[in-house]
Formats: structure tokens, C-alpha cells, sequence
């Protein structure tokens, strides 16, 4: 928990990247926030996104990884999702910044004469609008210590402005504003050797726009050796022991523990001259010494299409979920095994639907779109009919509802009418609100998005799960449960266990214990709640389950 208030006003630690893009800056910074909270301050983080999208929500998947939603209904990067899982605390829109969000913005303001008239250019007023976003998320957070990070790498051209408006704030305030720069140091099978080379190009690229790293976290496959620190140190003009030592590792959450070996919140706080409480990681090394221990293992399918890019698989697309079901295994003293399993195949081959057999539970997870649809479908029939613990995160709920619907309650052609628009069965259909945006072509933006209340029936899985009558969770859709096969439904036994406080809107389906040991679908994406600490009551009962 962090405190209270922050007497201080909000110090700045800006997190650029080196070389290469998919380095590590998110959980880079998203560890040096959970070692400075740890300490005692009031950390809060902001990411920006150098595109020209106003969000992340018209992004694909495959090529920019999951649209991770916030309380209010913002769709952001998924490093705002590494913010929350970190940091234990709700990240909001405020906190999250694109290149078409900033220059919206500015835009606006001068069709509304708020310049008084000034020639409005790209320099100074984008960054002027990048520092009043930042110092307004900080003092919404009263935090002690503000993280924002650049998004890309070093020398990219859309990043040249975010740049500018970091060196600015340097300028302004030298004492309050920090720059780390995460960079990646290959090793050459052919060479063996640890080259530095690239990192001090990008130290150099990084000078070039008026900034010099304060620290420098060398990102490699091995630790960085003394007499490769000392190189960097000397041609980036960086402290020796600001040169902290990064390497893969098998489980992410350890980060905070290696930055914590070479004492780097204790180096943070020197620097910007503040005191703070002595460190407290107990829990967190409790949960990575937990993480790393020998466990027998729980076999996870997730059954989806979100996972083929060119010769290469892409779990980014679902990384919440991979995360909430690795806690919900180890608070359950299981090792989590995942597998990824593309729908399309049982399309080819129903054969292959026998290998679901050989996990203890299956997850569908959420989606867009036909392809791979009957697939899932496919499986989501056969975790029914074998007794496999089932969870279907809101597109898994939907497809859910339309296996039931064809071979329990007999509507063969039963489907959504995201597929099939003349379907005579329209289990599932468009929200009447969505369906209006959509005729005017209104996709950015206008999902219902953000958090939900939820009623829970008494008696039922889910309000044991979540041992509450009302619980509120994050939503991402436009279709929703068709009413008018409600009844028919309950008659053959599905159970409507959460609806809107009104119960005009389904939640969450479920299956009776006399007819299956877990089978559950959510309306929602619980994902998005689930923590390294606190794992989320949907995924922890699923592993439960598959334990038995």
C-alpha cells in the first residue's frame, strides 16, 4: 500500500530505450516503481506511445500486443497493465499519452483561441502540452515519485518531442528530473563476448537531444561484468555504480530483487536528496521464491487466434491473462505449464480436439471476428461434455452460451449476430447503443469499456468465488447476451449467475456442479483486476479446479 500524502511535490524519472524496441522498458519501469514504493513513497507511472492513434484500441493485437483497459474506460498499452500488476494500484487516462492524444489536444485548444492568438508550432507548445500532462497525472496522484515512459527507442523520430519535453522539464527543475536509459548489450555466439558498443551509440544518440542518462540498465542474456561496467561508465559518462546489470530471467517479477542487489533505490533516493522508509520486499520475495520452487505442474490450454506472426508466436496479444494465471498457479502451489492452442486446427480436424484431454483446464479467452470461431466453439463443447474446468473471458463467455445453445438446447444455427447478422438464433447481438455508433462508423473509442457493477446470485460458483453479493469489473465489448433466450436456456440448466444491477445485461453463465466441476463465462475481463499478490478469485477457483 502506498501512503498517504507527498509533502514534497513529485520528483521525475524518465525511462528511454536503446537499440532495440521489446527491450524491457515497461517492466523496467515498472520495477523501479515497486523497490521505491517499497520504500515508502507514493510512486505513480505514465506511458506514452509515440503513434498518431488517439489510443490503442484500433491497434492489432498480433502487432502491438493487448489493448489493456483502465477503470474509466481508457484502452491503453499493455505496459500500463505492467504499471498496475507492479505498483498494486489503478492507473487512469490521465496517465497514458499518444502523439494523436498530445497534438488532439493542442489542436483543440487553438480552434478555441486558447493561445491568444500565437503562431501555435510544434516547438514548444507539443511539449509544453507533453509536461502539463505529466505534472497534471503527478499531482493527481500525489505522488512522491512520477515514472514516465518513452516508448520506442533512442534517434526515432517520433520520439524527438517527448525528447524535448523531458530535457525541458531537466532544465526547469535539474534536482527533480532523472533519465534512465534501458539498453540491450548482445552476445554473440560466434564472439562470445558482451559488446557494449551499441549502448554507448545510443548514450551518444541520447546526448544529441540535450539529455545525459543518469543511470544506464544494461538489458542482456548474461549479468554485465565489472570490466564491461567500466566501459560504459567511461564513454557515457555514467557512474560506475549507476551501470546496474539486467539479465533474462526466467520469472519477471524477480526484476525489483536484482535492481535491489546493487541497492538502486537506495541510489534513486541519494540523488534527488530524499529519505525514506528502510525497505520492505518481504511479500514480494515470498511470491518469486514461490514462483521459482519446485511445484507439480497444472497443464493450461488457452484456445485462441491471436497467436501467429510470421514463423513466431506473440503471447503479448493475451499477456494479462497469461500473468493472472500464473498467480492464481502459484498461490495454489501449482507450476504453471501454458500452451497455446490455435482454433483453427479442430476447424481442420475435429481428431485433434482428443488432445484437450491432456490438460487440466482450457481457457478461451477474449476476440474479434470469425476466424477460428467454430474452433473455439468446438472446444468449449468438448471441456463441457469431458468435465475439463472451463473459463471464458467475455468473447469465451459469448461462444459459450452458443455451444449450449446448439447441442444442449437444440438452435442449430444458433451464432452471434458478429458472424452471422441473419442468423434465426441470435444468442448473441449487438448492444442497441453500439449498434448506432457503428452505422455512423464511430469505432475509436466507443466500446463499453471501463468498470461495471455486477449482482451476484446467491448459491451459484461465481458469489463463491468472489464471496460478495456486488463486485465491479473492467469490460471491453459491443455484443451482449440475447434475452430473449434466457428462459430456454435456464430451462436446460445454464445458470445466469451475475447480471447488471438492473439484470437486463448477462455477466456471467455458469454451469451447475451437478452437471460440470467448473465451467464458468464472464461478460467481462477479469485479467485486468488480477495481481502478483493478490490473484483474481475467477482464476485462482479455475487452477483450484484443475488441481482436482
Amino acid at each position: 500500500m502506498q501512503a498517504k500524502k507527498s509533502p514534497q511535490g513529485s520528483k521525475y524519472i524518465f525511462v528511454v530505450g536503446g537499440v532495440m524496441s521489446g527491450v524491457g522498458k515497461g517492466i523496467a519501469a515498472a520495477s523501479i516503481g515497486r523497490i521505491l514504493q517499497a520504500r515508502g513513497l507514493i510512486v505513480t507511472a505514465l506511458k506514452i506511445d509515440p503513434y498518431l492513434n488517439v489510443d490503442a484500441g484500433t491497434m492489432n493485437p498480433v502487432e502491438h500486443g493487448e489493448v489493456f483497459v483502465t477503470t474509466d474506460g481508457d484502452e491503453t498499452d499493455q505496459d500500463i497493465g505492467n504499471y498496475e500488476r507492479f505498483l498494486g494500484i489503478e492507473i487512469e487516462r490521465l496517465n497514458y499519452m499518444t502523439t494523436g492524444r498530445v497534438y488532439g489536444s493542442v489542436i483543440a485548444r487553438e480552434r478555441n483561441l486558447e493561445y491568444g492568438g500565437k503562431c501555435v508550432e510544434a516547438v514548444p507548445h507539443i511539449p509544453y502540452e507533453i509536461i502539463h500532462r505529466i505534472k497534471a497525472a503527478a499531482k493527481k496522484a500525489k505522488a512522491d515519485i512520477t515514472i514516465i515512459e518513452i516508448g520506442g527507442t533512442v534517434g526515432e523520430y517520433q520520439n524527438i518531442l517527448y525528447l524535448e519535453a523531458a530535457r525541458m522539464m531537466h532544465l526547469e527543475s535539474p534536482d527533480k528530473v532523472m533519465f534512465f536509459l534501458v539498453s540491450y548489450l548482445p552476445v554473440p555466439s560466434k564472439i562470445g563476448e558482451m559488446k557494449t558498443k551499441p549502448t554507448q551509440f545510443a548514450a551518444q544518440a541520447l546526448n544529441s537531444v540535450g539529455i545525459q542518462p543518469d543511470f544506464i540498465l544494461g538489458r542482456s542474456t548474461h549479468p554485465i561484468d565489472e570490466p564491461r561496467k567500466r566501459k560504459l561508465a567511461l564513454f557515457c559518462n555514467v557512474q560506475p555504480d549507476h551501470i546496474i546489470s539486467a539479465p533474462d530471467i526466467d520469472v519477471v517479477y524477480e526484476v525489483p530483487l536484482n535492481f535491489e542487489k546493487e541497492n538502486l533505490s537506495a541510489k534513486i533516493l541519494k540523488q534527488f536528496g530524499l529519505k525514506a522508509k528502510k525497505q520492505d520486499m518481504k511479500q514480494w520475495r515470498q511470491l518469486v521464491a514461490t514462483a521459482k520452487s519446485q511445484m507439480p505442474p497444472v497443464r493450461i490450454g488457452i484456445v485462441g487466434k491471436y497467436f501467429e506472426t510470421g514463423d513466431f508466436i506473440l503471447p503479448d496479444a493475451y499477456i494479462s491473462v497469461i500473468e493472472s494465471l500464473k498467480y492464481a498457479s502459484w498461490h495454489n502451489k501449482r507450476k504453471p505449464v501454458i500452451e497455446w492452442i490455435n482454433s483453427d486446427d479442430f476447424e481442420k480436424d475435429k481428431k485433434k480436439l482428443k488432445e484437450l484431454k491432456n490438460f487440466d483446464c482450457l481457457v478461451v479467452p477474449g476476440g474479434f471476428g470469425s476466424r477460428g470461431v467454430e474452433g473455439k466453439i468446438a472446444a468449449i463443447q468438448f471441456a463441457r461434455e469431458n468435465k475439463i474446468p472451463y473459463l471464458g473471458l467475455c468473447y469465451g463467455m459469448q461462444l459459450a452460451t452458443i455451444e449450449f445453445a446448439r447441442h444442449v438446447c437444440g438452435l442449430k444455427d444458433a451464432n452471434t449476430t458478429e458472424i452471422n447478422p441473419k442468423t434465426r438464433n441470435p444468442v448473441i447481438h449487438i448492444m442497441p447503443e453500439q449498434a448506432a455508433k457503428l452505422a455512423h462508423k464511430q469505432y475509436g473509442n466507443t466500446m463499453r469499456l471501463g468498470a461495471y457493477p455486477c449482482k451476484l446470485k446467491e448459491g451459484t460458483l461465481a458469489s463463491r468465488l468472489y464471496g460478495e453479493k456486488k463486485i465491479f469489473e473492467r469490460h471491453r465489448h459491443r455484443y451482449e447476451f440475447n434475452n430473449d433466450f434466457r428462459q430456454v436456456m435456464e430451462k436446460k440448466g445454464l445458470i445466469f449467475s451475475g447480471t447488471s444491477p438492473d439484470g437486463k445485461l448477462v455477466e456471467i453463465i455458469e454451469l451447475p456442479k451437478k452437471l460440470h466441476p467448473f465451467f464458468i463465462g464472464v461478460q467481462f475481463h477479469p485479467e485486468f483486476l488480477s495481481r502478483p499478490l493478490s490473484p483474481h478469485p475467477l482464476f485462482f477457483g479455475l487452477i483450484k479446479a484443475a488441481k482436482r
